[in-house]
């Protein structure tokens, strides 16, 4: 396998507050992998690195071999990068279809455009049936199927997922996370933060287990599912 994105040694502070300390991690083209961990582990900020909204102060990101971490936000896009972001961050006075159009600003080719647009509606068949209706009549699962839609509407090599399972219920929670194994057959690779790390292990094919800012465990999801440490910190001991 050919690893797509690797982070190294990589830094990020929030002022003076170091909120990653060097960390290592690698996602192989076709992956999921996931990262876990407690709130204000560090989660969302190294997602945010990748995707060019945090600069880090130390190390390197890099993508398909190239460095990433010097290049803005945009770029990253243009590169194959998109992020779904925590709290789904929808525009609730726009339409369905003018939320899903807006992740498209870097595709020139509108036939490309309808494509995508139809693979995201053949993904979430609801977001076709409310694509007049406004964002923010929706339900939270609803806009969660926005929110990735929308970042998929650029055909990212590599999608990036923070927290798409927070405030659903279970069902819908297993509905979502059945669209992102879709998603990832359909050649995707997905890094996924989520905070349930059962759900996110059973999904995923390797993970990582960020403690303050630190990686303390990592190792494919099975392993992780069964380990001691990891059950008993996430897993509710179960």
């Amino acid at each position: 396998m050919t690893t797509l994105l690797e982070i190294r040694n990589l830094h990020v502070s929030y002022g003076n507050v170091e909120a990653l300390h060097g960390i290592d991690l690698a996602v192989e083209a076709g992956e999921i992998v996931t990262i876990l961990g407690a709130n204000g582990a560090g989660k969302s900020t190294a997602l945010h690195a990748v995707s060019g909204l945090l600069r880090p102060t130390g190390g390197e990101i890099l993508f398909d071999g190239q460095p990433l971490h010097r290049l803005p936000a945009h770029r990253i896009l243009r590169a194959g990068i998109s992020q779904s972001p925590e709290g789904r961050r929808v525009f609730g006075t726009l339409t369905v279809r003018e939320n899903i159009n807006l992740g498209a600003y870097t595709v020139r080719d509108q036939a490309l455009a309808a494509k995508n647009r139809k693979w995201i509606y053949e993904l979430f068949p609801r977001l076709e049936e409310r694509q007049h209706q406004l964002a923010g009549t929706l339900s939270g699962g609803e806009q969660q199927m926005l929110a990735i839609g929308r970042a998929l509407m650029s055909r990212p090599r590599v999608l990036l997922l923070d927290e798409p399972s927070l405030g659903l219920a279970p069902l819908l929670v297993q509905a979502i996370f059945q669209t992102i194994r879709e998603i990832n057959a359909a050649g995707v690779t997905v890094l996924l933060v989520e905070q349930n790390a059962r759900a996110a292990l059973r999904l995923a094919h390797r993970g990582y287990v960020l403690e303050l800012g630190h990686i303390t465990v990592s190792g494919p999801a099975d392993e992780l599912l069964a380990d001691p440490q990891v059950r008993d910190a996430y897993l509710g001991g179960a």
